[in-house]
This record gives C-alpha cells, structure tokens and sequence, in this order.
C-alpha cells in the first residue's frame, strides 16, 4: 500500500569521504544503541563506555562492558526481535555485518535499521569489499549502495571530521579495506500528525466508530505493544484483530451504560447484539475486558460473541471508510477470521485475540501513537466528547459537561488495586511474611499498602507485574508518581521476584494471566520466567526514563 505519509524532501547524501568519517559516539548525547554482529565488541564498549544502554543483536562479544546491555538472538536482514522491543534507538552500529547481508536483501535490510533509528539518530556502517578474515560469507557493500539506500530512505550523510578511520571495527589488524560510513535520520517523528488530526478533526463521521476504531489502536500502541508483529511486505505491523475489538468494547460498555448517543439517530449500535447485552446485564465492568481475565460459563459466550460483533463492525464500517485524504487508498487493512468456539470458561489471551484476523497498520501511524500516544489520546477524548455532545442536542438530551470525557476514562487505579490488595491480605493470613519492596520493612495487614511500581500517573497500567507491596510511608509520601531510578529498580529486584512468585505463581490462573501480561507489555522476548520478566521491566522503566525526561526516585534514602 502506499506510504501515507510523506516524506520531507531529502537532501542528497553527500559524497563520503573514504578515510574520514565523523565518530558520533563522542558527540552523541547517551541513549540506547543496537549493535549488530558477532564481531562488534569494539564499538560495545565504546558505546557503553559513553553511558549508552546497548542492545546486541547476535553473539555476545567477550570483552567486558560496564552499564546496561541486553542480548538478543537476532539478525539482519529482518531483526524481528529487535522490532519487537518496540523501540528505537540513537546510534546503530553494523560492524562487518552489513557486509553478511546478501545484497539481494539489502532493500529490506536497510528499511528495517531505518525504521528502528530514532529521528535525528545516527547509523554506522561499515562498506567496502568482502573481507576474507570473517568466519561468516561476506559480499562486496559498495560505497554507492549505502548513498542509494540513504537517499530512498532520507537519511542524510555526515560531514567527515576528524583523523583518519581506522579498520572496520572487528576486522583483522591490517585489513584497512572497510570504510565507516555514519549517516543521521531527520528529525521527523511528528510526520503522522497531520494526517491523525485530519482523520480525528476533519474527516467525515456518521457515529463515534472512527473514534473508537483509533484510540482503541492507540491503547493497543501505548499498553501491550508486543503483541503487534511485523508485516511481511512494507513498513507496516499487524495487531489482533481481537484485541482491537477489546479495546472497542472497552469503551462502549460505560457509554452504553450512561445512556450517551453514539450516533445522530435513536437507531442502535451495530455491534451492540445477543452478547454485548448480556455482558451489560450481567454487570461486566469495562476494567474486566483486558488480557488475562477469565469469564466462566454464561459470560464466556457472550464475551466472544461480543468480540465477533464488534469484530464484523470494525472491518466493515470505520476500516472500511478510514482513508488516506490524498488517495483515496484505505489507511488500515483488515484480514478477519472466523470467531472460535467457546465451550466452558474464556480466557482472554493473545491467541484468542488472534484468532479473530488480523488489523495491518501503516508504519509511520504506529510510531505516531507509540510515541505521542497521550496526546493523541487527548484529541480523541475530545472530539469524542463534543461529537457526543452534538448527537444529544439534536436528540434533545441534556448531556452534562465533562461527563462524556468522564466516561471515557480508561480505568480506575483503586478497582485495579484490589487483587493485589487481597492476595498480599490472603498471604498475611497464611503466615507469609510480606516485605516493602523498597525498603524490606515488615508490613502487616493494617501498614501495608499496593504501589504501582511504574506509577499510574506516567503510565497508566494495571498490570499484576506491575503491582507491588510497600509502606504507606514510601507509597504516599516519599516514592509518589515519581518513577524509580534504575539503581533504585535493580535493588528492589529480590523483592518485586519473590512478591511476584508468591503472590502469582502458586496459583495457575492468576500464573496465566500474569505471564500474558507481561508478554504484551514488557519485552520480554516471548518467554515467562520471573527472570526475564523482570529484565523487560528494567528495559520499560529506562524507555518511560529516556522518552518522558520524567524526575527519578532514588530510593528512601536517596530521595
């Protein structure tokens, strides 16, 4: 499909000189870094050393870094697990490993580094002809080639600065054949804007679907990002189809339940069929409708024929008429399946989710709510809010200021407390001693409290892993909606595990249901383990850090 955003123009890539190429690590403020090959172990720790958090793609090279870096098993041309962290990265090194990618895979390979370079972030990669040292085929990578790609891509070259290159990093004492060439992406993370504002403030609406179709895409982008893979052609990922009817119902329940007009006319919802109704009857609160929770019986029905309602809906209705103003092509291309069968109790997972299609997303729209999700969020909130207020006028309904947006509030923290609260009371009353996470004082059932580790104040989630006993003291006094600091988090990492395992693992439900949370929320890279969960939640704290600039908790005595 065609990219519906456009680029800015892009300058040419100048021509780089062969044996002077600026190093960005020494200009480069601290960030995260990918570093890709086995044979890049120079460049680590140069990045390291400069306080980057690093990522590696490929071996773990031997020398010895300080800071904090994070292995993955993963290679060019695709990287899928690195796409699936969901982030984005200041500096991207190649090493040699450009000169490993088979040139018919070049295309696709660059598009992928382009994708994951932060705006205004550098690439290093290293062209020249194919070096007879690598243990690992190697083809020649013209210095045309990378000015071609960087070019298609607009990415502009960096002026040379400097003394002269040294060997491609990793490459054999005496091979002065690779040349290091560093090119920056344009500062253009707002590209999608324009056409989101557009879509949300200008395009025509006959109800509130479009709303709800893209902010249900926007909670997806902003709280279980992990559960999108990449597309197989273009820059562009697909979500369950599922899951974005979750999100759907999620919204429409409180509507529903408030008596507000969706549409201009007194018709109903089209989706609002046998199983949305007897949710609603049943008192199904809207927080229940989210990854890991069970509905027995009865509500198990009528959960999936809700999601296949809503599901039909989506696709034929705001997919169907959300599109690219210039063109005319559709914005989001949908692939729906067959609802499952329920029989017994319904457990909400990505595999269920799954089984309901899928919803492909342009790539440049998915960074744009990943990235600047509240704000869009915001803009939804609103237009909903005054397209809902206009409905009752024309009804005659007196609609309050405010309630509209009132309603439309994700959640409610103190509801989201409540397992916790009484699993960690359940503990106590079993003889199991409970600790604060932060500080290891003794807690009792009248001096305990539940604090959202990642406060909800920065980033709204109810996750189990994400709840954790602490002293009233910390939790409303000192720690607040602050975010811990990574020194605090990782000396806190005993006690948040074996919270974790006391609390969740000794019961296979709530076992299940926090290991699916987790997979959505955290890069965790598909596995379960208390481990690796917890490695995901440094990795989202350093993410909130580095994105939000958002004061730090340095502990209780720290401040």
């Amino acid at each position: 499909m065609p990219d519906p955003v456009r680029r800015p123009a892009a300058r040419p890539a100048t021509r780089i000189a062969p044996d002077r190429v600026a190093d960005p690590v020494r200009t480069a403020s601290p960030g995260l870094a990918l570093v890709i090959g086995p044979d890049s172990g120079r460049d680590l720790a140069a990045l390291a050393a400069a306080g980057f958090a690093v990522v590696v793609a490929g071996e773990m090279t031997p020398t010895p870094v300080g800071g904090l870096v994070r292995q993955i098993d993963d290679m060019l041309p695709d990287l899928v697990q690195v796409q699936r962290l969901g982030l984005t990265f200041e500096r991207i090194s190649l090493g040699p490993a450009w000169r490993q990618v088979p040139p018919p895979s070049r295309g696709r390979a660059f598009r992928r580094l382009a994708v994951l370079l932060k705006p205004g972030g550098v690439l290093r990669v290293t062209t020249g002809p194919a070096s007879p040292h690598q243990t690992r085929p190697s083809w020649p990578a013209p210095l045309a080639e990378i000015e071609a790609l960087a070019r298609s891509h607009g990415l502009v070259a960096l002026p040379p600065t400097g003394p002269a290159a040294a060997p491609g990093i990793g490459e054999a004492a005496g091979e002065a054949t690779g040349t290091s060439v560093s090119l920056r992406a344009p500062d253009d993370a707002t590209a999608a804007l324009p056409l989101l504002r557009a879509l949300i403030l200008h395009d025509d609406k006959s109800s509130t679907y479009k709303l709800a179709l893209l902010r249900s895409l926007a909670r997806i982008a902003e709280a279980t990002p992990f559960l999108a893979t990449d597309a197989l052609d273009g820059d562009a990922v697909q979500v369950p189809l599922g899951l974005v009817a979750l999100n759907w119902l999620r919204q429409y329940v409180p509507l529903v339940t408030a008596g507000l007009p969706q549409r201009p006319g007194r018709t109903g919802l089209r989706f609002a069929k046998t199983g949305f109704h007897a949710l609603v009857a049943q008192g199904v609160p809207a927080t229940a409708l989210r990854l890991g929770m069970r509905f027995a019986g009865s509500a198990g029905m009528a959960l999936v024929q809700s999601l296949a309602a809503a599901r039909t809906t989506i696709t034929t209705m705001p997919v169907a008429y959300l599109r690219i103003p210039d063109t005319g092509e559709p914005l989001l291309i949908a692939a729906p399946r067959g609802a499952p069968r329920s029989r017994g109790d319904v457990v909400v997972t990505p595999e269920l989710l799954a089984a309901f299609g899928t919803l492909q997303i342009p790539g440049p729209i998915w960074r744009a709510l990943q990235r600047l999700g509240p704000w869009i969020d915001a803009v939804l909130v609103g237009e909903w809010a005054r397209l809902v207020q206009h409905y009752g006028d024309r009804l005659g309904l007196a609609i309050p200021p405010g309630l509209v947006a009132k309603t439309l509030l994700w959640s409610d923290p103190l509801h989201d407390t409540h397992l916790a609260r009484t699993t960690a009371a359940r503990l106590l009353a079993a003889g199991t001693p409970l600790h604060c996470v932060w500080t290891g004082c003794r807690l009792k059932a009248e001096t305990l409290d539940i604090d959202h580790c990642l406060p909800w104040s920065i980033w709204p989630c109810e996750d189990l892993w994400n709840l954790v006993p602490a002293s009233p003291r910390v939790n409303r006094d000192l720690k607040r909606g602050r975010l811990p600091a990574a020194a605090t988090l990782a000396a806190a990492r005993p006690a948040i595990i074996a919270w974790w395992q006391a609390a969740w693992d000794a019961d296979p439900l709530l076992a299940q249901r926090f290991a699916i949370e987790a997979a959505a929320a955290l890069p965790t890279g598909g596995r379960t383990a208390t481990e690796a969960v917890f490695a995901g939640l440094e990795w989202r704290q350093w993410q909130l850090q580095r994105d939000l600039h958002l004061p730090l908790w340095h502990g209780p005595r720290g401040g």
